[in-house]
């Protein structure tokens, strides 16, 4: 037997039958601001209201350079030597190439569809550009920079980086409908390559025209979705468009996608770490004496040494 509550507008079906996951605000970027001068972004995360990081916890910041063209040029433009400590930072690249370099010795580039997980915890100095052949030619430029947060444990634990290659992605076949990539987490018992300290799920969506795919979800994770290209209908009665965020209530565990026309869709949903978020500049800790050891830390070197 099935029993349904009904709590306003929404209602609970319970005896193996999942509620409908709803919007709650749709939301549109915001003006672009340039972070260096290789990177155009929207902020989403925390600069628009009701997308605070403690709302969007585990996802504190998330920067978005929409399609974006970048003339040739000889100097690869980006972000000159910055630290940060406390949490990670994802780069996904959908158009153009990106160099990075630490002070751990770390570096590489990411490439068209890959994915970069960088562990900064305790502490490292980075610096990112356009990748040098690149530049030269110039194109569009279209990337996604999420920061996760850290557990209190973690944040102090040693740096690290994860290089996921888009041909290492776990690509779930939708057949006619398109496929979705799992950069983390799970989509359909199929597991991204990504290791997280929390419960995170990220992945693209990339669907055809009416082309459908569901997703599941607890209903307490934090979730949205950002419309990369092309526009998409959710749970049939709300439609997004491009450069758009969805962000989802929590309540309910299900929703369906349709793309009304050829679109990738970035899904993200994480579950709340819950401890005290004290941000400041490229420091997320857990208090103010911590954000304070963590300037004393970079200024007496700690942090390592990076020619910028």
């Amino acid at each position: 037997m099935l029993f349904a509550h009904n709590y306003g507008n929404f209602v609970y079906i319970i005896n193996n039958v999942m509620a409908t996951k709803k919007i709650e605000i749709v939301v549109s970027p915001r003006p672009a601001h340039f972070v260096g001068d290789g990177f155009r972004v929207h902020n989403f995360i925390p600069g628009v209201s009701g997308l605070d990081m403690k709302r969007m916890d585990p996802f504190i910041m998330l920067d978005y350079n929409s399609k974006f063209h970048f003339n040739g040029s000889d100097r690869p433009r980006g972000v000159g030597v910055h630290p940060h400590r406390g949490f990670e930072t994802v780069t996904i690249a959908y158009s153009g190439k990106v160099e990075h370099h630490d002070s751990a010795g770390g570096g590489g580039v990411i490439g068209e569809g890959d994915v970069q997980w960088m562990t900064a915890a305790k502490g490292v100095l980075h610096k990112e550009y356009h990748e040098t052949a690149w530049a030269k030619e110039g194109g569009i430029f279209q990337m996604v920079q999420l920061w996760v947060n850290l557990p209190a444990k973690d944040k102090m634990s040693c740096p690290k980086y994860q290089a996921i290659e888009n041909s290492k992605m776990e690509r779930v076949d939708l057949g006619e409908n398109g496929f979705v990539e799992v950069i983390a987490g799970e989509y359909d018992g199929h597991k991204g390559p990504a290791s997280t300290f929390t419960p995170v799920h990220m992945m693209n969506a990339k669907l055809k025209t009416g082309g459908k795919a569901d997703f599941n979800f607890p209903a307490h994770f934090n979730t949205a979705a950002l419309v990369i290209e092309g526009s998409i209908i959710i749970n049939g009665e709300e439609t997004v468009k491009t450069d758009h965020l969805a962000l989802f209530k929590n309540e309910g565990e299900v929703f369906t996608i349709e793309a009304k026309e050829d679109a990738v869709v970035l899904i993200i949903s994480g579950e709340p770490i819950n401890e005290p978020i004290y941000p400041h500049g490229p420091f997320v800790m857990n208090s103010r004496e911590e954000i304070m050891q963590a300037f004393e830390d970079f200024n007496t070197g700690k942090f390592g040494y990076l020619e910028d």
